[in-house]
């Protein structure tokens, strides 16, 4: 590639010169909110505070929170802060509860979209040369769009497949020569088990790189993409709330996300609503400075993870963010053990024999929490005997124990027999809200 970074000036910008960029913008913003969203105008009213209280990010704790319910609250165009003319996309979340979260963006906040997105693709080594396969869902979801106008903007060619549709993504793969993949980590997997499935050697395909997100992926299941897609498995991180993908992205050296800290102001808040360090993980909170359309004060994400500030071996500037290890609502409380589904994927992952296919089942019995943790075999284990399944499932039992903290049945299943996902994977069934 030509270029090593896409904006080069912010993106290695010294810490003192970004911390003045992200005062005057986040000035800028809360001026805006106060004057044109009610919603904001009466939460500073009630704790006494103006815009001119705030001076700059020394000042951030002083501003209130946003939390999800209040997007519902003010449902469908309330929080936006231009007139509705001026608001070019709507986008909103998939509302699983309840009303959808709704978010408009002005022109101008989707060219910074794509702007941000072009530094994701520059971050995957992806440019003007490459062909990128984006095989998020289009629609409502930001993840489609998202990417595509990245990819567009670094001069790529874009093939707009969406999700789904497996045999007919590994042919395009194959006949348009797709150099990088962009879907969810699941359907990552799900491609690579069609490929072999199919009988496609990787030698026929030219991918070379992967970007990942809208849902927690741990470690050990990048190690199993990257060995059967042959590709740089990367993370990138969105909210349709602050902005869609490209909120943060991982770069070459795969260890933590850049937040693009001139557009988005992260926060790690721990369970008192008080700031935290960097290396202490929480809830994720970010502040937009340059959305217009629907700027956002100290959105709570409910992603835990952490921030840290180390410097980069990429040369970029910006904090990075750690994997997203849960949502807060994502968490399982199991005889008072708190676990999250990516720690019994590490734990399985752990063991030799199974694939990274998995379900949780919970279920109460009497008083008790009761967890299953479902999860297939590898197809080269099919020929093993009884004492030999018996061996594994102790072996998972162990791990699940020693990683996840959690004791749970263990279920062996046939290879290709639990449910696949052609977006985000839902691997948690809670009988327990259903009884």
């Amino acid at each position: 590639m030509e270029n090593r970074y896409w904006n080069p000036t912010m993106e290695t910008m010294p810490r003192e010169q970004l911390r003045a960029v992200q005062d005057e913008r986040l000035r800028d913003v809360v001026r805006r909110v106060y004057e044109n969203v009610p919603f904001y105008r009466h939460k500073m009213q009630q704790l006494g505070i103006t815009p001119g209280d705030i001076h700059g990010v020394c000042d951030i704790e002083k501003l209130p929170f946003t939390e999800k319910h209040d997007l519902r609250d003010n449902y469908p165009f309330d929080m936006f802060a231009v007139p509705r003319s001026e608001i070019v996309r709507i986008h909103a979340s998939s509302g699983t509860t309840g009303k959808p979260t709704v978010a408009g963006y002005t022109s101008g906040d989707i060219d910074r979209w794509a702007e941000l997105m072009a530094r994701a693709m520059y971050c995957a080594n992806v440019g003007k040369n490459d062909i990128v396969q984006v095989a998020y869902g289009y629609g409502l979801f930001t993840g489609g769009l998202g990417a595509h106008y990245g990819a567009e903007r670094v001069g790529a060619s874009v093939i707009p497949i969406s999700g789904g549709n497996t045999v007919r993504q590994l042919m395009i793969m194959e006949d348009f020569g797709s150099t990088a993949l962009c879907c969810t980590p699941s359907y990552a997997l799900n491609l690579a088990e069609a490929l072999e499935k199919e009988g496609i050697s990787l030698d026929r395909l030219k991918l070379k790189s992967g970007i990942f997100g809208a849902e927690p992926w741990t470690e050990d299941m990048r190690k199993h993409i990257e060995e059967k897609l042959g590709i740089d498995a990367l993370n990138v991180y969105g909210l349709s709330e602050v902005m869609g993908p490209g909120v943060a992205m991982e770069c070459m050296c795969k260890n933590g996300m850049h937040v693009w800290e001139d557009h988005f102001l992260p926060e790690i808040i721990g369970e008192d609503g008080k700031g935290l360090s960097y290396g202490q993980q929480g809830d994720l909170t970010f502040t937009t400075l340059t959305k217009h359309g629907m700027p956002l004060l100290r959105y709570r994400t409910h992603d835990l993870c952490t921030l840290t500030d180390e410097p980069c071996d990429c040369g970029r500037t910006h904090v990075r963010m750690g994997r997203v290890m849960g949502r807060t609502d994502d968490m399982l409380i199991i005889r008072g053990v708190n676990v999250f589904p990516s720690q019994i994927e590490h734990a399985l992952m752990q063991v030799e024999g199974v694939a990274p296919q998995y379900q949780i089942v919970v279920d109460r019995q009497g008083i008790l929490d009761t967890i299953e943790v479902q999860v297939e075999l590898n197809p080269s284990m099919m020929s093993d005997t009884i004492k030999d399944m018996e061996t594994l499932e102790r072996k998972l039992v162990n791990s699940l124990a020693s990683h996840a903290l959690i004791n749970a049945h263990v279920k062996l299943c046939q290879p290709g027999t639990l449910p696949r996902s052609e977006g985000k994977a839902n691997r948690v069934t809670d009988k327990r809200k259903l009884k």
